[in-house]
């Protein structure tokens, strides 16, 4: 596989797509090969630009992850903060 196909099969697991969407997933890898697959500068910029919006689809209807991130953090630390502030009043 080339660069452009590792890379869109590493997201597209990632994002679940195969179970998400199998055709917008499998639409995904075929544009990625082609990409990987032609000199041609028109049709690499014409699958790639392809590949974009089918990868923005793909992400949207990616299920909701449990990873954390910094939202998740900050909501953390407010519930620590209100639960030693409710400690602090009842004790």
């Amino acid at each position: 596989m080339g660069a452009v196909t590792d890379a869109i099969t590493a997201e597209i697991d990632a994002l679940h797509g195969d179970d998400t969407a199998p055709g917008l997933a499998q639409l995904a890898l075929a544009l990625a090969r082609s990409i990987d697959d032609t000199d041609a500068a028109t049709a690499r910029a014409v699958a790639g630009r392809e590949l974009r919006a089918v990868m923005t689809d793909l992400r949207k209807l990616a299920p909701v992850g449990e990873e954390e991130d910094a939202v998740n953090d900050i909501a953390r630390q407010r519930e620590k903060r209100r639960a030693a502030a409710r400690n602090a009043a009842d004790g």
